[in-house]
C-alpha cells in the first residue's frame, strides 16, 4: 500500500509503486519512477524521467533532474543480490544523468550521502561511498566504491577517484584529475596521476579561516611534505607544535588514520 501525503503531487504519468512513502509537498513529475521501498521526505521534487529505486531514503528538499537514477543496485561483481541501502540527507541536488548506487554486503551494506550536496550532470557515486555535507561534484565526476569524501570538498569536472580512497574536508580536486591516493584536508590535487599542488587557500578563506591560521597550515604543509622523514613521521613529529590549530590537527589526524590507500603527495613517489 502506498503512503502518499495529501499535499503531495504525483503526475498521472508517473509510477509510484505500492509500499513507497511520499511526504508532504513532494512533487513526482511525469514519467518518473518511485520504487516500492523508497521513502521521500517532505518537499522532495522529481522532475520528468527521474528514477528513485532500491531501499532508499531521501531527505527533505532534495531535487532530481531528468534521467537521474538513484538507488540502483551496486555495480560490483561481488554483489550477492542482498538488499542494501542508500540514505541521502537534506537539500541535495542531482542533475541530469546522475547515478548513485546502494551498498554491497561486503562493504557494510550502505551508501550514505549528507546534506546540501550538488551533483552535476552525469556524475556517479558508487556502492558503499560515504559523503559528508556541502560537496560539489562537477560534471562527469566518478567515485568508485568505498570512497570517503568529507565536508565541503569540490571535485572538478571529469575527475575520477579510485576505490577505497579518502578525500579530506575542503580539499579541491582539479578537473580531469586521477585521484589514486588519499588527499589531505584542505589539499589541492591536480593531474594524472594526481599530485598535491598546495593548499585550497581560496576555499579556506571563503570558509572564514583567518589569514594567520592559513599561514600556519602552509607552514605545517611544508614540514610534512618537504621534511627528511616519511610523511607520517614528519606529521607525528610536529603534532605538539600545532596543538592549538584546528585545521592542522585535522590534517595530522587524517594522516595518522588507518587507510587502504597511500597518501597523495607533491612528489611522484610518496614517502608514506
Amino acid at each position: 500500500m502506498k503512503m502518499i501525503a495529501a499535499s503531495a503531487r504525483v503526475h498521472p504519468l508517473a509510477v509510484v509503486e505500492d509500499g513507497a512513502v511520499i511526504g508532504e509537498n513532494v512533487v513526482v513529475g511525469p514519467f518518473s519512477y518511485v520504487g516500492p521501498k523508497v521513502v521521500l521526505h517532505d518537499d522532495v521534487e522529481l522532475l520528468q524521467h527521474a528514477v528513485v529505486t532500491g531501499r532508499t531514503v531521501i531527505g527533505r528538499g532534495c531535487r532530481f533532474f531528468p534521467n537521474s537514477v538513484v538507488g540502483g543496485d551496486p555495480q560490483s561483481l561481488h554483489h550477492d543480490g542482498a538488499e542494501t541501502t542508500l540514505t541521502v540527507g537534506e537539500k541535495c541536488t542531482f542533475r541530469e544523468g546522475v547515478t548513485v548506487n546502494t551498498g554491497t554486503t561486503e562493504g557494510g551494506g550502505k551508501t550514505v550521502i549528507g546534506n546540501n550536496n550538488l551533483f552535476l550532470a552525469n556524475s556517479h557515486v558508487a556502492h558503499d561511498c560515504i559523503l559528508g555535507d556541502q560537496i560539489v561534484m562537477s560534471n562527469n565526476v566518478m567515485l568508485a566504491g568505498h570512497v570517503i569524501v568529507e565536508d565541503r570538498v569540490i571535485l572538478g569536472g571529469g575527475s575520477a577517484v579510485h576505490q577505497f580512497t579518502r578525500i579530506g574536508r575542503q580539499a579541491f580536486i582539479g578537473g580531469l584529475s586521477a585521484v589514486s591516493y588519499d588527499v589531505i584536508p584542505y589539499g589541492m590535487l591536480n593531474g594524472n596521476p594526481g599530485l598535491l599542488s598546495g593548499l585550497n587557500v581560496v576555499g579556506m578563506a571563503r570558509a572564514g579561516i583567518e589569514k594567520a591560521t592559513i599561514h600556519e597550515v602552509r607552514r605545517a604543509y611544508k614540514q610534512i611534505f618537504d621534511g627528511e622523514g616519511s610523511i607520517r613521521a614528519n606529521a607525528a613529529a610536529i603534532r605538539d607544535d600545532y596543538a592549538g590549530s584546528v585545521p592542522v590537527t585535522q590534517i595530522l589526524d587524517f594522516i595518522a588514520a588507518e587507510s587502504d590507500r597511500a597518501l597523495s603527495s607533491p612528489h611522484r613517489g610518496s614517502k608514506g
